[in-house]
């Protein structure tokens, strides 16, 4: 395991818990969706607003597929698993991790989506998008670490007891 990929819906702790998880694992933290905003100058929400869902996609999936990273924690937008290439390329510089989260939980959790620059379409809801993208996190993770009465802490100490069994799988203790 050379790096560890947090996935999962807005508002499921990636950020959170990928920087509390770093500290732990001594690796750095990469928030793909601050690296977006840097390399644009905008905010999330400024550029789906400019360049349309579709365009914001894209750039997504191009930065998320080009990031190179090592002994780091990366948290992509949840978003990215739209993006092939970049889930591809995460899959093989990393363990990728979904932070499941089930909808009551992630509803009480979110405020304005679109303050939070999740890609929405028209007239989709949060229960729409939550149910499309649940099977693209299952599909490509490795781990599945679900949330359900967990606090941070609790969240993170499964998330590092997932990864040791891992590598002791792997043989690489």
């Amino acid at each position: 395991m050379v790096n560890v990929v947090l996935i999962g819906m807005p508002g499921s702790g990636k950020s959170t818990i990928g920087v509390v998880l770093a500290k732990v694992l001594g690796y750095r933290f990469v928030d793909t969706d601050l690296v977006i905003q840097e390399q644009e100058g905008k905010l999330l929400h400024e550029i789906i607003k400019e360049r349309g869902n579709e365009g914001f996609l894209r750039l997504e999936n191009e930065v998320n597929s080009r990031l190179e990273a090592e002994r780091s924690v990366i948290a992509p937008g949840g978003s990215v698993i739209y993006g092939k290439e970049a889930m591809e390329h995460y899959r093989e510089i990393a363990t990728v991790v979904y932070l499941k989260l089930d909808y009551p939980m992630l509803r009480r959790r979110l405020g304005n989506l679109r303050c939070r620059g999740v890609v929405l379409k028209e007239g989709q809801t949060l229960r729409d998008l939550y149910e499309e993208r649940v099977p693209y996190y299952e599909k490509y993770a490795h781990i599945t670490v679900d949330e359900a009465n967990l606090d941070v802490e609790e969240t993170m100490e499964k998330i590092v007891e997932a990864l040791r069994d891992v590598r002791n799988a792997e043989g690489l203790s």
